[in-house]
């Protein structure tokens, strides 16, 4: 199978490039290789991918490349985004740019193309403030609290549009809160591990009573393989990939200090504008759906996440 993964070089796009080339299918991978974190952790992961046979990689941006006109890839799985809700605070047009028309002009090929299917990053930010928990795809959205979740928002609606409109095939994924070994460096896992490893203060927002749905990065690369498979021949959907066992960020930083085996060192400031005050996957729909059992524990997952670091 011909897939076209776009953000290759980031995180999760890594990982599920990764699975895709073990188990047999053509890849070509495509990333701009911005600078939002650290570059040469981006070509790390593209050392990783490039060992494969049936890996191609080009540097290409997702609202200017050509390559799904040039390459007709069976399926897309579009995981390029810019992430970061705090730095959307402050540069609320990037999101518009990249988020937004960038996926347009991959909709606007693969409808040309005929592209059997495409999966698609959303992420649990879109469901903001809402007080009901767990999170459901039943929930009305009306809450965002970031220009990086009204980006999210707008792509969901534009997939159905464009399903709508062209008969396209489309899955859209909210991710709950990704950790695990190559993991971005500005996310909470990653920042507290390296910290306390170190000795090195960082800083705790709130008084530790929020929470979060910790998802390891296996357990979502196999949500976001079976979108990609879509054996149901799901038509046109949105599905929460958690973990559905929030965790308070009190708690969280007592399971850093026990894995590390040092404790923390940190200052207690005011929360964040931007942040929301808890998630919580509900996983029944992608588990009747796309079969997606996450089967990794917090604790495990952040021990796999340190002897990585």
């Amino acid at each position: 199978m011909k897939v076209l993964v776009t953000g290759c070089a980031g995180f999760i796009g890594s990982h599920t490039c990764e699975f895709l080339l073990k188990r047999g299918d053509t890849v070509l991978g495509i990333d701009n290789l911005n600078d939002y974190y650290d570059v040469e952790r981006k070509k790390e992961n593209l050392e990783v991918l490039n060992k494969y046979e049936n890996f191609e990689f080009r540097r290409e941006d997702i609202r200017t490349t050509k390559v799904i006109e040039e390459w007709k890839p069976e399926k897309i799985c579009h995981l390029a985004s810019m992430a970061g809700v705090r730095y959307s605070i402050e540069h609320p047009e990037v999101y518009v740019d990249v988020n937004i028309n960038g996926f347009i002009n991959i909709l606007e090929q693969a409808r040309k193309v005929g592209v059997k299917q495409i999966a698609y990053a959303s992420s649990s930010s879109v469901y903001g403030l809402n007080k009901k928990k767990p999170f459901s795809e039943t929930d009305i959205i009306e809450t965002p609290n970031s220009p990086y979740a009204c980006s999210k928002m707008a792509m969901e609606l534009y997939a159905k549009t464009y399903h709508q409109l062209y008969n396209l095939n489309m899955i859209g994924l909210r991710f709950f809160t990704v950790y695990g070994p190559r993991g971005r460096p500005d996310m909470a896992p990653y920042k507290f591990l390296k910290a306390i490893k170190e000795g090195t203060k960082f800083y705790k927002y709130g008084e530790g009573t929020s929470s979060r749905d910790y998802t390891y990065v296996s357990d979502i690369v196999s949500g976001v393989v079976a979108s990609i498979d879509n054996k149901k021949e799901v038509k046109c959907e949105v599905y929460n990939l958690g973990n559905s066992s929030p965790v308070s960020l009190n708690e969280f930083i007592e399971l850093c200090e026990k894995v590390v085996g040092k404790k923390a060192n940190y200052e207690q400031i005011g929360n964040q504008l931007g942040d929301v005050p808890h998630t919580f996957a509900d996983i029944s729909k992608a588990k009747r759906d796309l079969d997606y059992d996450p089967k990794v524990k917090l604790e495990d997952g952040l021990r796999l996440t340190y002897v990585n670091l």
